[in-house]
Formats: structure tokens, C-alpha cells, sequence
């Protein structure tokens, strides 16, 4: 009995993503898609701008912590963390964008 009842789930999965997928095509994107879509990318290009402005303070703010310490080794050491940690944190960012871009070429 659950054998049958898998390859019944089994098969309707599958017809009802190739049907959706032939079926619904030509109708085209619903409205609430495409308004989702063109929100969530200009989020994201706004997200861009704003990590690099953010990064470069953060990184001179280490500089500066490191460069005025006078010697004192838990402030050389906090903005050595800090520009390790935003230089980080940008490639991080960047690398999403990246991978992000190559699923969506891949994609449409």
C-alpha cells in the first residue's frame, strides 16, 4: 500500500510540474511576480551601492585604529579584526552578486 501510494505522489509531482511548466508558459509572469521581482532586484542594486561606501569606512576606520594606537596591542589588534572582517564581509558580497548574476543568465 505505501508502495502505491508512492509512485501515485511520484507521478503526479511530475506531471504536474511538466504541465505547469508547458501549460502556464504561454499565459506569461503574473503581475505580482514581475512587481516582486523588479522589488527584490532594486533592493539588491541598492544593497551593492551602499556596501562599498560602507566598506571603505570600515576599513579606514581599522587603518586609523591601527595607525593611532600608540602601541597599545588590543587596538592594533581590533582594527586589524575590523578590515579583516569588512574586507571579508565585501568579497562575501560581491561573490553572492556573482553567483546570483550566473543562476540568473543560466536561467531567462
Amino acid at each position: 500500500m505505501k508502495k502505491k501510494f508512492f509512485i501515485f505522489l511520484l507521478f503526479t509531482t511530475y506531471f504536474i510540474f511538466v504541465f505547469s511548466n508547458s501549460c502556464f508558459a504561454a499565459w506569461g509572469e503574473p503581475e505580482l511576480v514581475t512587481k516582486l521581482n523588479k522589488a527584490f532586484q532594486s533592493i539588491q542594486e541598492w544593497l551593492i551601492k551602499l556596501a562599498t561606501p560602507a566598506a571603505a569606512v570600515a576599513v579606514a576606520t581599522g587603518a586609523f585604529m591601527r595607525k593611532f594606537s600608540f602601541g597599545d596591542e588590543e587596538k592594533i589588534r581590533t582594527g586589524k579584526k575590523l578590515i579583516n572582517g569588512s574586507l571579508f564581509s565585501y568579497g562575501f558580497i560581491l561573490a553572492i552578486n556573482l553567483i546570483l548574476s550566473a543562476i540568473k543568465s543560466l536561467i531567462g
